[in-house]
Parts: structure tokens; sequence; C-alpha cells
């Protein structure tokens, strides 16, 4: 069905991540991905999903060096061990008020959202219910999975299948992998359209570990955000939103692209793994 493209982890939630060769997959997901996150005072998870509030944070890099140490790699270049409180100044001075980098979730976390102009990036019955904050941006406020840092599922798999057909619907548009921040990428050997659709509920053997296609990931506004040398791109969403919006849960026909995955089995994945679907059991 295709191979393992590319593999990406988030040390920190909403920071660029890193590509790796190989990872090892737990219960929890890619070991190390999204292990940390920068809140406030408020209660606040840090997301690039509030860009007014947030977006500087695509700014940073955060990665996990050889001692299995993460680190952050600010915009000027310096690099800095998690756990150094002068990470918490830096960051404090370059979001312009007072946050701090934790690996522990709050009991009650909050996750800000900016509410898009074009139809199908949020449920129209929580656009109905969005605030306009300090920021000026219109927001809705949700929670993360429990526990985790996750918007939701544990991995997070995109096709090239789907990146390249949305080259076609917009064709100025860089469709870099990056801009989706997924864990898997997968390479499914020139099938068209969005190949994902078909998998859910299935389960997808790659590599040494199984996973369970859990829906279709709803697009928030960081694709169309400045990625590492990826220029901003409003277009990138508002083309994802005119193409393939289909049905989340309840919650109506959202933009989406890739797919959310539950861990099955813990195991070791690699670039160029095999990947087979295979029936719900």
């Amino acid at each position: 069905m295709g191979t393992v493209a590319a593999l990406y982890r988030y040390p920190v939630k909403s920071m660029l991540g890193e590509a790796m060769i190989a990872v090892a997959v737990t219960e929890r997901g890619f070991t190390g991905d999204r292990a940390y996150a920068v809140l406030d005072g408020t209660g606040a998870v840090g997301s690039a999903k509030h860009p007014r509030k947030w977006g500087a944070l695509l700014r940073c890099r955060s990665r996990v060096d050889e001692s299995g140490v993460v680190q952050v790699v600010l915009p000027d270049g310096a690099a800095l061990p998690v756990e150094d409180p002068d990470l918490d100044v830096r960051l404090s001075n370059l979001l312009g008020r007072q946050v701090f980098v934790s690996a522990v979730v709050p009991e009650h976390s909050r996750l800000e959202r900016a509410v898009p102009e074009y139809e199908g990036g949020v449920p129209e019955a929580v656009r109905e219910t969005a605030a306009v904050d300090a920021t000026g941006a219109g927001i809705t406020t949700g929670s993360v999975a429990p526990g985790t840092f996750f918007d939701f599922g544990r991995v997070h798999l995109v096709t090239t299948a789907s990146l390249a057909r949305m080259r076609t619907v917009h064709p100025g548009g860089d469709f870099d992998a990056r801009r989706f921040r997924p864990n898997l990428v997968v390479n499914t050997d020139g099938e068209p359209g969005f190949p994902e659709d078909a998998w859910l509920g299935s389960r997808l053997r790659v590599g040494e570990a199984l996973f369970r296609v859990v829906v279709p990931t709803p697009r928030c506004v960081i694709p169309a955000l400045g990625h590492d040398e990826l220029p901003a791109d409003p277009g990138i969403m508002r083309a994802v939103a005119r193409e393939h919006r289909v049905p989340v849960f309840d919650l109506g026909r959202l933009s989406c692209l890739g797919v959310y995955l539950d861990v099955l089995e813990a195991g070791a994945v690699r670039i160029g793994d095999a990947i087979t679907v295979q029936e719900a059991a």
C-alpha cells in the first residue's frame, strides 16, 4: 500500500520539531512527542492555533539531543535545555507575557483556537460560541486530550497523495508536509485523491507498530502560517476547505487533511518501512 516517507516529532507543543530516521512508538505515541508545552498563568496551553497569542512559538525549534535531553533553539540561535530557568525568561520576552515550559498537564487546561473566516474551519455550533479576546481575535476554547498535550489522537498521519491532490487545487501553494505537522508521512505510490479516507476504523501495520485509524484530522490555521523557511500562505487552508470537507464525528463537515491514529501495539518504525491496511477486527 505504501511506505514511510518521513518521520517527525515535536518535543515541545507548537514549536518546530525534528525529522527522524527511526522512532520508538509506545502506547502514548512517538517517544518524546509533545512531552512539554508552554503554559501561562491562566492555564492556557501554548498553541499556534491562536497565532496572535502563541504564533511566535513557531519561530522556535524543539529537539532531543544525544543524551536524551529536550532542547529549545530560540529565534536567535541560542539552544537551551528545556529545564533551564532562563528558557522561561527568554520565552516570556518572546511572547510578551510571563510563560513557562512544563511537562505537567494542567488539571483544567485550556486550548484556544482562532476562528477562521472560511466555512469548515470549525463546527458551526462552535463558531457561534466564539468570543473576541484581548488580542482582537475571535477564538473558541477547548481542552487537550486528557493527561496529554495532544489535541486528539496520539499520532498524526498525512499521505503524499493528499498533498499532491492539494497542489493541483492550489498550484501556487507550497504543500510541504511540514506545514501540517505530521508524525508519519506515507508515500502511497501514486494513489489519487485522499486514500486515507477509506482507512477509517481500519488498522495500519507500520514497521513493528500497529495503529488504529480513528478520525480525519480537522485543520486549523497553522498550515497557513510561516514554518521555518516556508512562508505564510492563507490560500493553503482556503484550498483545503474548498476541496476536502468531510464528516467528523457529529461535528459536521470540516476541512480535513490527514488522519489521527491510536496505538494498538508498540514497536519501532523506520523510514522505508512498509505500511499495510488491515480490516478492523
